[in-house]
């Protein structure tokens, strides 16, 4: 009988991490072929949600739990899961629900016929605004064109199933800023997709907001690519050959016209310009040197402050 394991991170998930097994045990009851065990991964919850697991963990023999010692982050909890899962096959997903239980005998059909990674392709339901839709295709579309992975639209949810042999190469991985999304992609292995449409939050709120999407943007940008480095560059090379071209032009046309060359507020802003585009380049090689800088130091992605492993 092979075994599935199932990665859940939570952050204050009090209310949805009992419905969150419920609705596994209920999938698996019709998988006779298979056994499960559940790793949620507390990252630092401030509400009641590692009472709520130690609750089950007493009452369920398939139910594991990890504790943080604070929140380290979505990323490090799902590593943290996949670290300590014994199963042939590990599938992470949500602890709100968005993310259908559902779905795991199709993902486990695609393993059986030879997948070493399932990955979701999210579709939101109509009731989703229009900014989240359009904000989550940019990103993905600016993370494809600036990284070197290609990560497929609404492709990059972490509900996924990875074959033991590619977690084992995941655990492998230590980076301070990790992206699992784009390292699954980066992995290659074979892959296949298949599409969901997101469940809305059975309980608590979502504390993913808008400047944590900004952060995760960034993260995944420069973990997988040093283009925005090669960009400032070429931003250089341009505004200088501008300048010239521009200075050349004014100077001949004051010789032409006999005019002097003037303009204090045109000077002001060009400066005022070209002091930005400084700053810029100089923040895009300030954000790879601190990567770097936090790198050397080889601190954990996660501390555990309990487990019932």
């Amino acid at each position: 009988m092979k075994k599935i394991s199932i990665v859940i991170p939570a952050h204050n998930e009090e209310g949805n991490v009992a419905l969150v097994y419920e609705k596994i045990e209920e999938v698996f009851s019709g998988l006779h072929h298979y056994d499960f065990e559940i790793i949620f991964v507390n990252d630092g919850s401030r509400d009641n949600t590692q009472q709520k697991l130690e609750e089950l963990a007493s009452r369920f023999e398939k139910v594991k739990f990890i504790e943080f010692s604070r929140n380290f982050g979505h990323q490090p909890a799902v590593k943290a899961g996949m670290d300590f899962a014994h199963g042939n096959a590990v599938i992470s997903m949500d602890g709100d629900l968005q993310h259908p239980p559902e779905l795991i005998p199709e993902m486990i059909k695609k393993w059986e016929e030879g997948y070493d990674v399932v990955y979701t392709i999210r579709t939101y339901p109509k009731q989703i605004s229009y900014f989240k839709r359009k904000t989550s295709d940019f990103f993905y579309k600016i993370l494809s064109s600036l990284s070197d992975v290609d990560l497929t639209k609404g492709g990059g949810s972490d509900f996924r199933l990875l074959d033991a042999n590619a977690v084992e190469v995941m655990r492998k991985f230590n980076e301070d800023d990790l992206f699992l999304r784009g390292l699954t992609s980066w992995m290659g292995f074979k892959q296949a997709g298949i599409e969901f449409t997101a469940n809305e939050r059975q309980a608590g709120e979502s504390s993913y907001n808008l400047k944590k999407m900004i952060t995760f943007a960034f993260t995944g940008i420069t973990a997988f690519s040093v283009k925005p480095l090669s960009i400032a560059a070429y931003l250089g090379f341009l505004f200088s050959a501008l300048s010239v071209i521009g200075y050349a032009a004014y100077v001949i046309h004051s010789f032409v016209v006999e005019t002097e060359i003037s303009g204090w507020a045109s000077l002001i802003m060009t400066i005022v310009f070209f002091g930005g585009l400084q700053l810029i380049i100089m923040g895009i090689i300030g954000i790879y040197l601190g990567k770097i800088f936090k790198q050397v130091k080889e601190r954990p992605n996660y501390i555990i402050r309990n487990k019932n492993f």
